[in-house]
């Protein structure tokens, strides 16, 4: 059975830049099988702290880091090898050589590519709103999302959320059990934001959660994981999504940021019908 990482990407700006080169870090890897675990605006030693904590729990952990500040990196890093971590940052040697060349000191400044104006706000407001909203919380004030995403359990629903927040996009995500799962509020009014549907092969699916269950050492919730029940439960959400006739993405052979793409794209022909 392969292993599962857990893959912990640890910023102390959006996560945006090292969401993006992880992506084409994986993407040389065609076995890897991994878990995200997202972490933005991290710039205490506590918050650093919490993190390894939980890292230090989970099986196959492994820590990428975009932090500028020095001090931070340092403490993250030692504190990440005492707990015997893999931690690797992808910004500190390039900023160190890059000084060297320039011969200038940096400004070590965490989101120094970022501009203070109406954008950068509003994409910090979309992270803040996502996170808040995420599987299937808050669903009273789910009118004021940009996007909604559904899907049965693992299709990647809280990583595209988080992507697609960095791109200043507010998003509620809602784990589908059934259609009973779905607020009344959109059932109502199915046009309410646009709404995509999240799908995938039941076999891959399996697959994706036995590992999920490995991790977590869980045997006890044997239908999670049952084929057949799987292909019910794929088949039963994509007849949910045609019925309201909410867009289908399947995310089986996607990568979180070629199905954020899709939705991207859905989201404006949404917007121009709208």
């Amino acid at each position: 059975m392969k292993n599962t990482h857990q893959v912990y990407l640890i910023s102390d700006s959006t996560g945006e830049t090292l969401d993006r080169i992880f992506m084409a870090l994986k993407a040389q890897f065609s076995n890897f099988n991994y878990e995200l675990n997202q972490f933005s605006f991290t710039r205490t030693e506590n918050q650093i702290s919490t993190i390894l904590k939980d890292a230090k729990n989970k099986d196959s952990p492994i820590i990428l880091y975009t932090v500028v500040n020095s001090k931070l990196a340092k403490f993250l890093s030692e504190e990440a090898n005492k707990k015997q971590i893999p931690c690797f940052g992808v910004l500190g040697d390039l900023i160190l050589n890059f000084s060297k060349i320039l011969n200038q000191k940096a400004t070590h400044q965490p989101s120094g590519q970022h501009v203070l104006d109406e954008d950068y706000y509003k994409r910090i407001e979309a992270i803040q709103f996502t996170m808040n909203h995420d599987d299937g919380n808050l669903v009273k004030d789910i009118k004021k999302s940009d996007i909604i995403l559904l899907g049965v359990s693992r299709t990647s629903k809280t990583p595209t959320s988080i992507y697609l927040a960095n791109k200043g996009f507010k998003i509620s995500n809602i784990p589908l059990v059934n259609e009973n799962s779905i607020p009344e509020t959109l059932k109502e009014d199915p046009n309410l934001t646009c709404i995509v549907g999240l799908s995938t092969e039941a076999e891959r699916l399996a697959d994706i959660r036995k590992n999920r269950m490995n991790s977590l050492k869980e045997s006890q919730n044997k239908s999670y994981t049952d084929l057949s029940k799987i292909k019910k439960e794929v088949e039963d959400a994509k007849n949910t999504f045609k019925k309201y006739k909410w867009p289908i993405i399947d995310v089986t052979r996607k990568s979180v940021e070629e199905t954020a793409a899709s939705i991207i794209k859905i989201y404006e022909i949404y917007k121009n019908n709208g």
